[in-house]
């Protein structure tokens, strides 16, 4: 009789264990493909808002409906089998209300077939992860600079510099903790506040721009291959992939210049 052996995907409680282990390795995916190559590496993806800057041109996540979410999120399930697949609740999706949250995630989670879905927001959305997380939705919390309240913060601006600020994101990081996140993301969060923040709650931390103390580490995959026309400073670029494509492409067009693209031989043979 012949054995197959089934691959187990990584679950939410997969990684809130995680805590105080081995860091956890995160990216951000928005394609099938992406989705497959990650997938040998790290332990979650994130199908976050942010594809609408880095794919569709926005300059902010807020205009990202929730169908571009679901759609985007159906492809990263396909492509990844082993890592956790966690979908961004875009902006106006949730706010409202804890029964507008959980409508809206119940249509993410059954349509895309992900473990996870993320929500931005501290203490003002702690009602709502409770909410969510009794009924069955697991949630990862977002803090610190939280994107879609770019209007409010007045742009992308590191927060916990001063130390006046430490008191209300530590708040956050309780509250979303007690309100059973399973994991959150700490954004622009200065170093010796993000380091404090891991140190003082018991689920684990993912850092993006925060600090090497923090449990995990999560980029958007396109910063650091060096895709992106413009790369936070906080990002280290591990490739230089924008480059090489627009070395292949201005390669190709030469040869298509010169006539001199390539074709397999006998491309145009006849048969009698």
């Amino acid at each position: 009789m012949s054995q197959h052996t089934v691959q187990k995907r990584l679950t939410a409680p997969d990684i809130r264990a995680r805590k105080n282990m081995a860091p956890i390795v995160s990216l951000t995916s928005y394609h099938a493909h992406t989705a497959a190559i990650a997938d040998k590496y790290v332990d979650f993806l994130l199908v976050g808002d942010s594809l609408g800057m880095v794919m569709h041109g926005f300059e902010t996540t807020l205009p990202v409906p929730l169908e571009l979410m679901i759609m985007h999120g159906r492809a990263v399930t396909r492509g990844a089998r082993h890592a956790l697949v966690v979908v961004d609740m875009p902006f106006g999706s949730y706010e409202e209300s804890p029964a507008q949250a959980f409508r809206n995630a119940a249509k993410v989670m059954k349509e895309t077939e992900c473990g996870a879905i993320k929500i931005e927001g501290g203490l003002r959305m702690a009602e709502t992860i409770k909410f969510l997380s009794e009924r069955g939705i697991p949630v990862m919390a977002h803090i610190g600079l939280t994107p879609q309240s770019i209007n409010v913060f007045g742009g992308f601006k590191t927060q916990g510099r001063e130390r006046a600020q430490w008191a209300a994101i530590e708040a956050d990081a309780v509250a979303v903790t007690e309100a059973g996140a399973f994991a959150v993301v700490l954004e622009a969060v200065a170093e010796p506040l993000a380091a404090k923040i891991t140190k003082m709650i018991d689920i684990p931390t993912i850092g993006i721009g925060a600090s090497a103390s923090c449990d995990g580490q999560i980029l958007v995959m396109e910063d650091m291959l060096g895709l992106s026309p413009r790369v936070p400073k906080f990002v280290k670029e591990f490739g230089e992939v924008g480059k090489a494509i627009e070395k292949a492409i201005a390669s190709y067009a030469d040869d298509v210049r010169t006539r001199a693209f390539p074709l397999p031989e006998n491309t145009y043979d006849v048969k009698d």
